[in-house]
């Protein structure tokens, strides 16, 4: 139900009286960039949605900040067997849930926990797989359902996770926001009293902050967890104001309204630069922003079609209007900051006699008609989606193809592309985890190109697959490389993507703000920051 004026009122004023607050409770206040889909990570697949769940949760393993390598979370230690298949877990002992005004947790987090967590996205019959709705298409792509063979709890301190195959990607996977810890206590009581979607309303996990409440299209709202296992929070609230346009966002970082921002317009970079009371943040983005082309739908079944595209867009206009040329022009479904990104392929020139003989060659000498969806909102790989799509339709016009622009809210929007019902959209990806899996398996795999899957070009390579999938059974980092250049060089054949960008990303805080540092994974971490006057 959408909130009600005055409701809308109480609420800003209620937050502008926490940031106004005196010094022995502080509360910072970032200005998000977009509406989170969910709250609770397993039902998210956007970094909007994880960002907003992440205060919350911990996962047995976790990136440190920076992303460079993976730290003990929940989970102490970890034993690997020989063969790859075997992992176990020793958990981190008197680790304490959240606890609600209606929900007070009996014990600590244990192997009861991690069980429920990853069952419930993985079996079927499991009692809370179907609640609200759950698709779990974020474990879905990973193929998570075919990895898992088993999970045990050997004691109640120590899981056992058994694989169908070697996985080298798999702690990495643990990492990401979908496979954080939930409470089975916490589920089995909402599930007695017959309200279990609380789990996924009100969720409840060991993180560094408590929900204490959201407001569709207003704020999200936390409070520092007193009991955190590791070390109560200099902040004592954090405020996530959805505020969806950038020029907004910067009008309240000035005027003291937040205190960090995400992703403004790279025509203000210089402006934030030069103001005494702000720090520009920015950092080379592991990111990747994309135009899409169903292959299911006609034209683009065809790949001279697809060809023809490429070669009529001009990638690098793109990127000085749009992006303030702070980016690199795409070619390759990778960020060149990866390991396994393959250089060598050339990127198709705009060549637009080139292109309209490949139409005539398709039969569409004269063009045709088709639809282009854009982003409504600033993504960090993407800082205006309605400008890029206009310069798309104005590039694709030279060659009688006519495009009507489309939109619609951020969750829609996503939707709508993942459920393959846009014939074109643009889209892109951060990566989670700074593994090439997290890039050509989840937005490229046959298995991500279901209904509700992120590969939203619908595209389905059996050469491209057995490559994607050989490299993730291996650890031998050279041997993976060779053979994500292959399954590159497929891609840059086939053409189910226009690569557009690589982007550097921005944020901005104000100078009080201690302790805040952009993550190359898109995380907006907010564990120990902290505001000084």
């Amino acid at each position: 139900m959408r909130p009600t004026l005055a409701a809308l009122a109480s609420f800003l004023l209620a937050g502008l009286a926490l940031a106004a607050a005196p010094a022995a409770a502080k509360t910072l206040v970032f200005c998000s960039e977009g509406e989170p889909e969910a709250l609770n990570p397993q039902l998210v697949t956007t970094t909007t949605g994880m960002n907003a769940a992440r205060p919350m949760f911990d996962s047995l393993v976790e990136f440190e900040a920076g992303g460079a390598r993976l730290v003990p979370g929940l989970a102490e230690s970890w034993e690997i067997s020989q063969d790859g298949l075997e992992y176990v877990f020793r958990l981190r002992a008197g680790v304490p849930f959240h606890t609600r005004e209606d929900f007070t947790p009996t014990r600590p987090m244990n192997a009861e926990d991690v069980l429920f967590s990853l069952e419930r996205q993985w079996k079927e019959d499991h009692p809370f797989h179907h609640v609200s709705g759950g698709r779990y298409d974020y474990f879905k792509d990973n193929g998570m359902g075919e990895l898992l063979e088993s999970i045990e709890a050997l004691d109640p301190m120590t899981v056992r996770i058994r694989l169908t195959r070697p996985h080298a990607p798999f702690l990495a996977t643990l990492a990401d926001p979908f496979n954080a810890i939930l409470s089975a206590e916490y589920a089995a009581t909402l599930l007695e009293t017959g309200a279990p979607e609380a789990l996924d309303a009100r969720p409840i996990g060991t993180g560094p902050f408590v929900l204490v409440d959201y407001r569709e299209t207003v704020a999200v709202r936390y409070r520092a967890f007193e009991n955190y296992w590791g070390g109560r929070q200099p902040i004592d609230r954090l405020v996530f104001s959805i505020t969806p346009n950038p020029a907004v966002r910067l009008a309240k970082l000035r005027a003291g309204e937040c205190h960090v921002m995400a992703f403004p317009d790279p025509a203000d970079v210089a402006t934030i630069a030069a103001d005494p009371d702000l720090v520009l943040l920015e950092q080379e983005g592991l990111n990747i922003g994309y135009m899409a082309m169903n292959v299911t739908m006609e034209p683009f079944d065809d790949p001279r079609v697809r060809q023809a595209i490429s070669h009529a867009i001009d990638k690098q206009a793109i990127i000085d209007t749009v992006y303030g040329g702070a980016g690199l022009a795409a070619k390759n479904p990778i960020p060149p900051t990866l390991w396994a990104y393959n250089d060598a392929i050339a990127p198709d020139p705009v060549d637009i006699d080139a292109a309209q003989r490949l139409l005539a060659e398709a039969g569409l000498a004269d063009g045709f008609e088709s639809a282009l969806w854009y982003m409504p909102v600033s993504r960090p790989y993407a800082p205006d989606g309605k400008r890029i799509a206009e310069m798309i339709q104005a590039d694709l016009s030279k060659l009688g193809i006519r495009l009507a622009l489309k939109t619609a809210d951020w969750d829609a929007y996503r939707l709508t592309l993942q459920a393959g019902e846009a014939p074109m959209g643009l889209f892109g990806w951060t990566g989670d985890n700074g593994d090439p899996d997290n890039f050509l398996n989840v937005l490229l795999g046959c298995t991500a190109a279901r209904p509700g899957g992120n590969n939203v070009a619908k595209w389905c390579d059996p050469a491209y697959d057995s490559l994607v999938t050989r490299a993730r059974e291996i650890s031998d980092q050279d041997a993976r490389t060779a053979l994500y250049h292959e399954a590159q060089e497929i891609v840059a054949r086939e053409r189910p993507w226009i690569p557009l960008a690589h982007s550097v990303v921005f944020m901005a805080a104000r100078k009080e703000v201690v302790g805040f540092v952009m993550d190359p994974l898109g995380r907006h971490l907010f564990k120990g920051v902290d505001l000084v006057q």
